[in-house]
């Protein structure tokens, strides 16, 4: 995996040429192609309608008829197409599995019709406009009963990861969802608990599929960040924190990091079940999202909270914070910039963070540029760091530098009053000396 790109998307952007099982071909300049395609994808939903049974014959078609819609759905320009067919009915209705005659025969194609399904509902709902359908389709009931299938063991596993999937997809935060009834709905319906179970599930991308629905359900949403804690959640987060695999702990972190957001409670909660040690592990990741992550769930933790800030200086945070500061990698420079911000602490001056938070504010980025000038702000209000202010040429910088933002500027503003301030300071004590 590249170091660079921890975090991969459900699907990758396709070309519009497409061949499907040696018997299709879409070629979407083609106007008369384009209606073969309608055509062709009208037969499979026709197909996933009529056949509704346990027959190996059976299960085999409509397997076959999801897997060539979910490789059409892999191309944005056709999810319309799909669902106009009348696609999401279709496909919710074989998220179940069909009656078996009897419980010890044979079961064709289990947990495969179900996982295309899934996966293929997925891919619809990355389109926001099509996500209140799908759960108007009650699509939501099946996929956490399919959650429930790791009762199953190994072989359950694809379906279970496809299910998480598509509830991220549609838990996506949708504007024009003003009253956001899915979420609730899936609450409602018992789908948090399932999920939290699954955190320790033996498989890792069942466990990354299931933080990440975790992380989108937490998004801005009180009544699911509680739920998510009452269900134990924490101490299995802090331990996928400190997972090799980058991909475990970017989601693990980023689930914490949406749980602590505008939450005073669960924040100290998320404390007292030590997070705060791994975390600032995570900011010598290789994953530069991961360094991104924990550096603003720094920031978070420290915000307002001073006993806070000094055992996150203590644990050794400063040095890969200021290290941050120099990342190629704009967002990573803005998080430290953020987390350095909220402590202003001596030691970041000590560590020789004030040369690169000065270099920051040359930044054609706002925010970066904003951040740094806030970190410098608090650091000038340690009597100790002006004489590092002034031997870098930091008072110089301040008053010749380009701020984007009035903010910015009344920041430095501000901040060369501070200076001075502290600088008279040390005049008058020197002389009554």
């Amino acid at each position: 995996m590249d170091n660079q790109k921890c975090h991969e998307q459900t699907t990758n952007s396709r070309s519009s040429k497409r061949k499907l099982d040696d018997e299709f071909i879409v070629t979407s300049s083609d106007e008369t192609t384009q209606q073969d395609l309608a055509s062709h994808v009208r037969a499979q939903v026709q197909i996933l309608d009529s056949t509704v049974s346990s027959l190996e014959a059976d299960r085999a078609i409509v397997k076959h008829s999801i897997h060539i819609l979910s490789e059409l759905a892999k191309n944005q320009d056709i999810v319309n197409l799909i669902v106009e067919s009348g696609g999401v009915s279709a496909l919710v209705q074989h998220l179940q599995a069909p009656e078996w005659k009897e419980l010890s025969e044979p079961r064709p194609y289990e947990h495969e019709v179900e996982k295309g399904s899934a996966f293929t509902l997925g891919l619809l709902a990355l389109k926001l406009e099509h996500q209140q359908l799908i759960v108007d389709a009650e699509a939501l009931p099946h996929l956490i009963t399919l959650l429930k299938r790791h009762k199953d063991g190994e072989k359950s596993r694809a379906v279970i990861r496809r299910a998480a999937d598509a509830i991220t997809n549609l838990a996506h935060e949708n504007s024009s969802l003003s009253d956001r009834r899915h979420i609730f709905i899936f609450r409602v319906e018992g789908g948090i608990p399932p999920l939290v179970e699954l955190l320790e599930f033996a498989d890792a991308k069942v466990q990354r599929a299931a933080a990440g629905a975790l992380r989108t359900l937490a998004f801005k949403n009180e009544e699911n960040k509680t739920l998510i804690v009452d269900c134990n959640a924490l101490p299995t987060l802090i331990l996928m924190l400190q997972s090799e695999d980058v991909a475990i702990h970017y989601e693990a972190v980023g689930v914490i990091g949406n749980l602590v957001h505008s939450s005073p409670n669960i924040k100290k909660e998320v404390l007292r079940a030590g997070a705060l040690q791994p975390v600032i592990e995570l900011l010598s990741s290789s994953c530069l999202e991961s360094q991104r992550e924990a550096a603003l769930l720094l920031g978070q933790f420290a915000n307002g909270d001073t006993d806070c800030k000094i055992d996150i200086v203590q644990k050794g945070a400063v040095g890969p914070l200021i290290d941050m500061l120099q990342s190629p990698d704009a967002q990573v420079r803005e998080m430290s910039t953020f987390a350095l911000g909220r402590l202003a602490q001596a030691g970041i001056a000590h560590g020789g963070g004030i040369p690169p938070l000065l270099k920051l504010l040359d930044s054609k980025d706002d925010r970066v540029q904003h951040n740094a000038a806030f970190a410098l702000f608090g650091l000038a209000d340690n009597e100790y760091n002006v004489a590092d202010f002034i031997r870098v040429g930091g008072v110089q910088k301040l008053q010749d530098g380009e701020f984007i933002f009035q903010p910015t500027r009344d920041c430095v503003a501000k901040t060369l009053k501070r200076l001075e301030e502290k600088v008279n300071e040390r005049i008058c004590k020197r002389s009554k000396m």
